[in-house]
């Protein structure tokens, strides 16, 4: 083995072995040459080669997804980072540890007509927990500093929560000398862990004070650890649970179509429903519904538990942050809680609306034609246990809220800026290191857009795509606004007869389709065949105009038959 001469980029990739941060994510190029071939060379590190950098960003967003632990991702000078800002402002805000290397001319050479320069440095802005630039090492004082430099921007990755870090890498020409054997020993800073204390007094005080109590649970990893303690809170106190899929909270106890609760209600009972103290936990929250109550009808309390204390105040009601991990916190609210009082009022008021908004939906579903519902309803029911979910943004998230998933399925979803432009490289990147089946249930917008995210060497035959393709973005038909324009079809839901079958079969997957209920019902068992050493890709095609009927009439539904 044999690594490169420069200084610098050698203290990194020590130091990243130190911190155990071993996969990296390499898009081609010159400049970051070094690099590339270094990592390549050590075998400590497992490379992936993803051409389109913006693809590239999003796979190893993919793969940090499933590791739960830093990922590393490696271009070269010039725009190429720039590509990588979708993938770093995605994972900022769903706080993944996500290590952008990036390499650079020497500074002399910034804003001076030389090829594939940019202020590289600080390029993300506020949409990374730290940024650094690396010197060029000809002295101790500089090897000191840039050990420094290095140190500090790993420890950000997980520091005060997760979140993403940029280190940038200045490299002098020549690139291509490769004389090192050895890393050097480089030191290591340690961030040692620390407990917060809290004031448990003040807040079982005011958890006894309030009947009607709400907790909020937004998007988390599947390891959050909530589950034993949130079942136990909610059989021995009166509180209603609310989390989307993306929670990964799939309890009894907790109300998961909230969204269609929150459709139900008349302006009186929207009051009644509203809670006097909120405590929210995790990351987004994709009802609009919950939001709009919330601000209308503010609480006297919202206690935030957010490890990292930052002051997120999404219903504009916040009176506490409370910086301790979630699980501490419930477990101390619930070893003083008096378990007396057996009455859950506000809890039954919930539960009885949920369970009236689940009979509704099982009723609607199989009256309905062939549709974007009819086909999500079965794809969610169908799908085995012990597998993993990606979902899309836009219409596909919205309609598998409206289904219960089994407790064995882990799900993920692009929720911290909302984009759909990595949706696909994000999955393929999760199931690169995924031993169950990873499915993809993706609209066509979002599924073409990211096309080059099924261009390179590591689909997993563990992968499983559903395309729903209703020939455009078929959100923009079932909100109000968007149809009160003469260039919905043609600018907003940009509306296209592309299909996917020639792509799939170039690129290696098994292509299967369907049009009618029949044709779906018949594919679907395919997919769920974990023998299958092939990716699938199933395209199913829908009507917009049938979509958008039978969407609105459910929720239509829910306000004339629900009560």
């Amino acid at each position: 083995m044999a690594y490169s001469d420069k200084k610098n980029l050698l203290e990194l990739v020590a130091l990243m072995d130190a911190f155990g941060i071993h996969h990296v994510v390499l898009s081609p190029g010159s400049r970051n040459a070094p690099l590339i071939h270094t990592f390549v060379e050590h075998p400590a590190f497992q490379c992936y080669t993803i051409v389109d950098e913006r693809s590239a960003g999003f796979f190893a967003l993919g793969l940090a997804q499933r590791l739960r632990r830093p990922v590393a991702v490696c271009c070269t000078s010039g725009t190429a980072l720039l590509n990588y800002s979708p993938a770093v402002a995605e994972a900022f805000y769903q706080e993944v540890p996500l290590l952008i290397l990036s390499a650079d001319r020497p500074s002399a050479w910034i804003g001076q007509a030389d090829g594939q320069t940019l202020p590289q440095t600080n390029a993300y802005g506020s949409l990374v927990k730290k940024s650094v630039q690396l010197p060029e090492i000809n002295t101790d004082e500089e090897l000191w500093y840039c050990n420094r430099l290095i140190n500090e921007a790993l420890i950000a990755l997980t520091q005060d929560g997760f979140g993403p870090a940029q280190i940038n890498i200045p490299l002098s020409e020549p690139l291509y000398q490769f004389t090192e054997t050895t890393l050097p020993k480089a030191r290591v800073i340690k961030l040692e862990n620390t407990t917060s204390t809290i004031d448990m007094d003040f807040f079982t005080t005011g958890w006894e004070r309030y009947s009607k109590r709400m907790i909020v649970v937004g998007q988390l990893p599947p390891d959050h650890g909530l589950h034993e303690v949130l079942a136990r809170l909610a059989k021995q106190t009166d509180v209603a649970i609310l989390a989307e899929h993306l929670a990964n909270l799939p309890l009894p106890e907790v109300m998961g179509q909230f969204d269609a609760v929150l459709s139900s209600l008349s302006a009186e009972e929207q009051a009644a429903f509203a809670p006097d103290l909120v405590i929210t936990v995790g990351g987004h929250i994709t009802s609009k519904r919950i939001k709009q109550l919330l601000r209308q009808h503010p609480p006297k309390q919202q206690w935030d538990i957010r490890p990292n204390g930052h002051v997120v105040d999404t219903y504009q009601s916040l009176t506490s942050v409370v910086p301790v991990e979630p699980a501490l916190f419930f477990g101390l609210l619930l070893d003083r809680n008096d378990s007396t009082n057996t009455r859950h009022d506000y809890f039954h008021q919930w539960q009885e609306r949920s369970l009236q908004i689940e009979h509704q939906l099982q009723g609607y579903v199989p009256k309905q034609p062939f549709s974007d519902l009819k086909a999500v309803s079965a794809f969610m029911q169908g799908l085995p246990d012990h597998v993993t979910l990606q979902l899309s943004n836009s219409s596909p998230l919205r309609y598998a809220q409206l289904f219960s998933l089994k407790p064995t399925i882990d799900i993920f979803s692009n929720r911290g800026t909302n984009g759909i432009d990595g949706v696909l490289s994000t999955a393929v990147g999760h199931a690169a290191e995924n031993q169950k089946l990873t499915f993809l249930l993706i609209g066509d917008l979002s599924f073409f857009y990211d096309i080059n995210g099924l261009w390179n060497r590591y689909i997993s035959p563990r992968l499983r795509i559903v395309l729903i393709n209703n020939s455009g973005g078929n959100l923009f038909h079932l909100i109000g606004g968007p149809k009160n324009s003469p260039a919905l079809d043609e600018s907003i839901a940009y509306k296209h007869n592309t299909t996917a079958k020639e792509r799939a079969t170039t690129l290696g997957f098994r292509y299967l389709s369907a049009t009618t209920e029949q044709e779906y019902a018949n594919q679907l068992p395919l997919l769920w065949n974990v023998d299958d050493q092939q990716a699938i890709i199933l395209e199913v095609f829908t009507q917009t105009e049938i979509n958008s009927i039978v969407f609105n009439s459910l929720y239509q539904s829910f306000k004339t038959h629900v009560k």
